[in-house]
């Protein structure tokens, strides 16, 4: 997979449009969300989200080991639950108190994982909304193993 998804789109057998990618990341039930310790280590967690208007979106409590992580050092990876044809993407952590924006998250989750959280649910003393705004992402079928590795990047505002 030489340069996962930079060779030239006619040596490959299927580079992935974008689209399929931001299919899989708002179907996927479960992501994961890897930080780093302050000292370099990998941190790895399985959280609810959801992908929203080119963002990925979901909560933490706010004394957990990830918010730690993210507040010293912002950037991170999501993968969606699916290890045979996933997406990564890498990107940097927002936390997002406004109560818009806290708002339209729940209304998502609740909606996709069917509960049915209240704005009191992300105080922002115990429990946190967080946003990632994508710089990179990755994505390849098992199927087609060497030909679609496929990699994404977006410009930052």
């Amino acid at each position: 997979m030489p340069g996962y998804g930079l060779l030239p789109a006619d040596r490959g057998t299927g580079l992935l449009p974008w689209s399929w990618a931001e299919r899989r990341l708002r179907e996927s039930h479960d992501y994961f969300v890897a930080s780093r310790w302050p000292d370099g280590r990998p941190h790895l967690m399985p959280v609810w989200g959801v992908w929203a208007g080119g963002l990925f979106w979901f909560s933490s409590a706010a004394g957990s080991r990830k918010v730690h992580n993210l507040l010293a050092d912002a950037r991170c990876s999501v993968a969606i639950d699916d290890a045979l044809d996933p997406v990564i993407v890498e990107g940097v952590a927002e936390f997002r108190g406004d109560a818009d924006d806290r708002r339209s998250y729940l209304d998502a989750m609740n909606a996709k994982y069917e509960v049915s959280y209240g704005l009191d649910f992300l105080d922002g003393v115990r429990n946190l909304c967080l946003r990632v705004r994508p710089v990179s992402a990755i994505g390849l079928l098992q199927q087609d193993f060497s030909g679609s590795p496929t990699r994404w990047s977006f410009t930052t505002e």
